[in-house]
């Protein structure tokens, strides 16, 4: 069983050749996704690792972009149409990291082949939904360019009636659900579905935060929905408050120890590099027991 990890990045590229390496596995591919905002100098020295795919086409993504969402498609469809068969797609940003090691997150993959692990809430009854449904209810330009677009959103969403999302009545998604494992069916299949679905991304091109929501909601809305463990395996700090999880630093190493998962995000090596070092020197010579109930 070979897996592989998809990862989104827009800036570190040092922290990227890093985070490639405390992932390297006989069994493991990756595929990269670098925002088009950064130059290809930055990144040229990283083209010739092994088992390392840079995708071509390159997309510039705006915080909160529709464009976002397309990227990560774009990736999940070179995988898909990569000639080759995974067991599962881990989906990572460049600020992610295991806090497993490589061997321990293979053979907890392969003890639960034709899983998938995402977090997600419902849009019946979620806190996190009742702020989130004007992501698709208004109109948003994010990833427009163009003289007066807040102008323009503002005369829109206050003219016209709230937005209906296409094809779906129950929705998923919640602010863990970017960054998820999936089995290789399950991404084969949501992947057709995305691609062909002309008129959703046409819809999705108007919202807010689409990676957040969307995912979740063709997963749960297909018949993969009784393989799904709602569990990221990630240890994410939302508890700041902000619209960005905490940036995790060495005085968060116990808490991450002892979370269970299988990766943490989101470091910064340019703010706390030592996290990393004790993560690398502590975390991933001892095996964790990997909590999917946390």
């Amino acid at each position: 069983m070979r897996i592989a990890h998809i990862i989104i990045i827009h800036k570190n590229m040092a922290q990227l050749d890093r985070l490639i390496e405390s992932l390297r596995h006989p069994e493991s591919d990756f595929y990269v996704h670098v925002d088009a905002k950064v130059p290809a100098s930055e990144f040229q020295h990283l083209l010739k690792l092994p088992q390392v795919t840079f995708l071509d086409h390159r997309i510039q993504c705006n915080w909160g972009g529709f464009s976002i969402l397309k990227a990560i498609f774009n990736v999940i469809d070179a995988v898909v149409n990569s000639g080759k068969e995974y067991g599962f797609i881990n989906l990572m940003s460049g600020q992610d990291y295991p806090i497993q090691s490589t061997q321990h997150i293979y053979d907890f993959m392969l003890s639960h082949q034709g899983k998938t692990f995402i977090s997600y809430e419902t849009s019946s009854d979620s806190h996190w939904w009742k702020k989130a449904f004007h992501r698709y209810e208004k109109y948003h330009l994010t990833d427009f360019k163009m003289k007066g677009k807040y102008l323009i959103e503002r005369v829109l969403n206050k003219i016209t009636p709230a937005r209906k999302f296409p094809g779906y009545t129950t929705l998923y998604g919640g602010n863990k659900s970017t960054w998820w494992t999936i089995d290789w069916e399950c991404a084969v299949h949501i992947n057709k579905v995305f691609q062909e679905d002309t008129k959703l991304q046409n819809f999705l091109k108007l919202c807010w935060g689409t990676d957040e929501f969307v995912i979740p909601t063709l997963i749960m809305n297909s018949p993969f929905k009784k393989n799904v463990i709602n569990n990221s395996l990630r240890y994410i700090d939302w508890s700041e408050g902000n619209a960005s999880p905490k940036v995790l630093g060495i005085g968060d190493f116990n808490t991450i120890q002892k979370s269970g998962m299988l990766y943490a995000r989101k470091f910064d090596q340019d703010i706390d590099a030592a996290i990393l070092n004790k993560i690398d020197g502590a975390i991933l010579s001892v095996t964790q027991p990997t909590d999917i109930n946390h």
